[in-house]
C-alpha cells in the first residue's frame, strides 16, 4: 500500500512539473536553466575544475530536454534533410547532439563567477516563437548569449542559439552543406562521427 502511495505521488509530481514546465514562459524557462546550470557548477569543484564528461553530463540532463533536436538538426542541414532516410536522420541528430554538448560544455568550463541576466524581451503573448536574449557577465566583458524558442505541446524548446552574434544553426548550415556536395549525407555523417572522436581524445 505504501508502494503504491509513493508511486503514485510520484506520477502526481512529475505531471504537476510537466504542466509547470508548459505553463513557464520563455523568458523564465532560460533564466531557470542558466540559473541552474551555473549554480550547480559553482556548487562542484570537480565541475569546475573543467571536468568536460561531468560538464557534458549537466548540460544533457539540465539543457539538452528543453531543446528541438530533430528541428536544430534539419534547420542546420537544410533542404537535405528530406533526401535522408530516417536511419540517416536519427545518426545526424545524435552526432550533431554529440558535437553541440561538446561545445557548449567547453564554454562551461570557463564559468567562475559569472550570472545570466535578462535582456527586455519583445514578444506578444500569443507569438509561438521568440527570441529571448542574455548576457552572461562575469570579470570580463559580458557574453551574449541569445536563444530562439518555439512553444510546443510540452512548453517551449529552443531550436538555435546565438553565441557573440553568430547563430549556430545558419554557422553549421554552410559547413554541412560542404560536407554534403562533396560526400551526400552518409559524407557528412562520417564527418561528424570523425569530429566527435577527435574532440573525445583531446
Amino acid at each position: 500500500m505504501l508502494s503504491l502511495k509513493r508511486t503514485l505521488a510520484g506520477l502526481v509530481m512529475s505531471v504537476a512539473t510537466t504542466i509547470a514546465m508548459a505553463q513557464t514562459t520563455p523568458d523564465a524557462l532560460i533564466k531557470q536553466v542558466s540559473t541552474e546550470v551555473i549554480d550547480t557548477i559553482k556548487g562542484d569543484k570537480t565541475l569546475q575544475s573543467g571536468d568536460v564528461s561531468k560538464i557534458i553530463s549537466l548540460v544533457d540532463t539540465k539543457v539538452m530536454p528543453h531543446v528541438n533536436f530533430q528541428r536544430m538538426t534539419a534547420s542546420a542541414v537544410g533542404r537535405n534533410w528530406r533526401t535522408a532516410t530516417p536511419e540517416q536522420q536519427k545518426r545526424l541528430q545524435e552526432e550533431f547532439k554529440t558535437l553541440l554538448v561538446r561545445t557548449y560544455a567547453g564554454a562551461l568550463t570557463q564559468v567562475k563567477d559569472q550570472t545570466v541576466q535578462l535582456k527586455p524581451m519583445r514578444a506578444a503573448a500569443d507569438d509561438t516563437e521568440v527570441v529571448v536574449r542574455t548576457e552572461v557577465k562575469g570579470k570580463g566583458e559580458p557574453i551574449q548569449l541569445d536563444y530562439r524558442l518555439e512553444k510546443a505541446d510540452a512548453g517551449w524548446k529552443i531550436y538555435d542559439v546565438n553565441v557573440l552574434g553568430v547563430w549556430l544553426v545558419e554557422q553549421y548550415r554552410g559547413q554541412f552543406t560542404q560536407d554534403i556536395s562533396s560526400g551526400g549525407i552518409d559524407g557528412l555523417i562520417t564527418k561528424l562521427t570523425e569530429r566527435n572522436k577527435g574532440a573525445a581524445k583531446s
